[in-house]
């Protein structure tokens, strides 16, 4: 690994402390519309992909089926530029504040979450 790849792939230790990762070492990371708050797409990061948004703010993420690092939109053209990374209070998961172009789903829709809708907003919840 080249002195450039290794800059960008290691995360501070300070960020990296504060990670709850799962047993794979990986952590959740929601991407959210700026301006909007709609989300768009759920995905894995592993410490490399995380330092490489920070460092390059475009999201990269970890493939678990293909057990590689993947840029959002380095095949499809459709990227995310981040603007903002959040760590949640239990530093589980990772926000990453977009600027989508193009479809945020590999299916071409918007958004991940537009197919299988569980429960519509219908009235307050029962007890």
């Amino acid at each position: 690994m080249s002195e450039e790849e290794t800059a960008t792939t290691e995360l501070d230790p300070a960020i990296a402390s504060r990670l709850k990762r799962n047993a794979d070492g990986l952590v959740a990371a929601v991407a959210q519309q700026r301006g909007t708050g709609e989300v768009l797409m759920m995905a894995w990061m592993d410490d490399g992909a995380l330092q490489r948004t920070l460092t390059t703010r475009r999201a990269t993420y970890y493939s678990r089926s293909r057990a590689q690092r993947w840029v959002k939109g380095e095949t499809s053209g459709h990227t995310q530029y981040v603007h903002e990374v959040r760590l949640d209070c239990d530093g589980d998961t990772v926000l990453l504040v977009v600027d989508q172009v193009g479809a945020a789903c590999h299916t071409g829709e918007a958004t991940c979450f537009d197919a299988d809708v569980l429960l519509a907003e219908a009235g307050p919840p029962t007890a």
